[in-house]
């Protein structure tokens, strides 16, 4: 079934070329570059650069990284196992976030291009068409903190496959021992070992046989990924005396057609985590050619099934969050603390597949079909790369990697306070505390995934009076509360206010004795304080840099 045989092919080196030109912004602009800050600047840069500078990246399972919330257990942070943590522990920040963008992009591209070339496009006039599909898929906007996750996908079906097929080679047992290095398992690939075992039980129902190598494999990539996250893993099932804040976790249920809308909707347009930007080329390209497929009786067996398992998978994630669930969620938590929707992560190899195979049938079909596939093509790498980070950021006036650390901005205010930091905390207001983390400031806020039960509620302390004020953040908190900031009712769920804006609390109102009884000594805030004498704090200095976009109010707990 497979063709193993080489061609010269000018399609992959157009497809190179144009990668290369894609991730060009990071070598061009270097820090000056423009990236994503949502679940990126904002938390996963800052704690592995925390990790990395703290000389805890190897530290015990009872250790803490005091650096984040009065010392953050060092299992929250992740494992040092990981390909992209690890690259923030031998090169700078900036420099490790893009490396990791362009081994991301390569390996979905490759991956990609040798699933569709051995499994799905093996004739040779197919080959345009695996080209430009994978290097579409190489250039979706990953969701960067999760390295190869959804980039590897490909390259992880491709081996299983082979393996599956008797062909399996070394190469193919070391994709899938080398893949949990730098893939997630919590987040994506649970679900891809869950299809994988589906399609296992599958055979051996079909053939009355049990096919060893194949459930080897999983076997095996599974023993990998729970040695690599060996950390969660100790901190969910095997450490009794951690009780994450996820346990409070209640993040709302919606009424069956609000449920049914989020199905549809993520089907057609994707979630943040998972964009791949498929609604505007790629899903009207594979309506048209299952059309067209059907009408001339062309096989389109795959693409259909890609069409259900995409509209499946959509369906975990859009119904994950229906009322009819709640009794499920309160009966076993496992349910709410873990999102067993997340088999939407697939979603996005699996679009990109079926973007190849609409191709083929356009191409075949129609008298046009060849410039059809090449406008179609050129018309989705344009849309992908004006959603590239520097373009898409730029444009929507993101400031930049270096203007959101504001390395040279935060110094002065260490050196202006004189003081190890070790000896003092600080939180941030109007600004996401992953900056003051990153510049080498202890924080008592900060935002990560999972964190002592206990601790959100001491620090909720210190909000409450700010929270009572206000529904939105105090269920945003009280429901959820990965984000343990200094919320406002002025300022609501917003954490960029750059030197341009004008605003200022006037009836802030904290909980400055909690404050204080947990060690906060100065607050760093992006906005003017009007009341800084009811909440017992001296205005300091206010810093400003022309090459920053913050102004800092510098005040110190009385």
């Amino acid at each position: 079934m497979t063709n193993r045989s080489t061609w010269i092919n000018p399609y992959v080196g157009l497809a190179l070329l144009l990668l290369a030109i894609y991730l060009s912004p990071y070598v061009i602009f270097g820090e000056d570059a423009h990236v994503r800050t949502h679940d990126n600047l904002d938390s996963n840069v800052a704690w592995y650069t925390v990790l990395a500078n703290s000389g805890m990246l190897f530290a015990g399972l009872h250790e803490t990284v005091p650096n984040i919330m009065n010392g953050i257990p060092r299992n929250s942070l992740g494992s040092e196992f990981n390909l992209v943590i690890l690259l923030y522990f031998f090169f700078k920040p900036f420099t490790a976030y893009a490396l990791n963008q362009v081994l991301m992009r390569v390996l979905a591209f490759f991956g990609m291009y040798l699933f569709l070339k051995n499994y799905l496009l093996q004739e040779r006039e197919s080959l345009p068409m695996a080209a430009g599909a994978s290097l579409t898929f190489a250039i979706i906007p990953f969701w960067p903190s999760m390295g190869g996750a959804i980039a590897g996908i490909p390259l992880a079906l491709y081996a299983f496959l082979n393996i599956r097929g008797g062909r399996g080679s070394m190469k193919d047992w070391m994709i899938l021992i080398l893949l949990p290095f730098y893939t997630d398992f919590v987040l994506v690939f649970v679900f891809f070992l869950t299809c994988m075992t589906v399609l296992w039980v599958y055979d051996w129902i079909k053939t009355k046989r049990i096919h060893w190598p194949f459930f080897i494999a999983m076997a095996v990539m599974t023993v990998v990924y729970l040695l690599v996250n060996y950390r969660i893993i100790y901190e969910m099932f095997l450490n009794p005396d951690f009780v994450p804040h996820r346990e409070s976790f209640d993040r709302g249920h919606y009424d069956f057609i609000t449920s049914v809308g989020n199905w549809l909707g993520n089907f057609v347009v994707g979630q943040t985590h998972a964009i791949r930007l498929t609604q505007y080329i790629v899903f009207p390209t594979m309506i048209w050619a299952l059309i067209v497929a059907k009408l001339k009786h062309i096989d389109f067996t795959w693409m259909k099934r890609i069409f259900y398992l995409n509209l499946l998978f959509s369906f975990t994630i859009g119904f994950y969050y229906w009322e009819g669930l709640k009794g499920i969620k309160a009966r076993w938590p496992i349910f709410e603390t873990f999102n067993f929707g997340r088999f939407h992560f697939l979603e996005p190899a699996l679009w990109y597949i079926g973007f190849a195979l609409a191709l083929v049938v356009i191409w075949r079909v129609f008298t046009w079909g060849k410039p059809i596939v090449y406008l179609l093509l050129l018309s989705q790498i344009v849309i992908l790369f004006m959603h590239g980070e520097e373009l898409k950021y730029r444009h929507f006036d993101y400031v930049s990697f270096e203007q959101y650390y504001s390395e040279d901005l935060f110094d002065q205010i260490k050196t202006y306070i004189g003081r190890d930091p070790e000896d003092y905390r600080v939180v941030s207001i109007g600004m996401h505390p992953a900056i003051a983390q990153y510049n080498g400031f202890y924080t008592l806020d900060g935002y990560v995934v999972s964190y002592p039960l206990s601790y959100k509620k001491d620090f909720r302390k210190i909000i409450a009076p700010e929270l009572e004020k206000n529904a939105n953040i105090r269920g945003y908190y009280d429901n959820w509360g990965s984000r343990c900031y200094i919320f406002t009712d002025d300022l609501g769920q917003h954490y960029m206010f750059t030197k341009d804006t004008n605003e200022t609390l006037n009836h802030l109102n904290l909980n400055i004795k909690q404050l204080k009884n947990m060690g906060g000594d100065y607050i760093l805030s992006a906005v003017k304080i009007g009341n800084p004498d009811d909440n017992r704090l001296r205005l300091l200095k206010v810093f400003t840099k022309p090459s920053s976009p913050w102004k800092i109010h510098l005040y110190q707990v009385q």
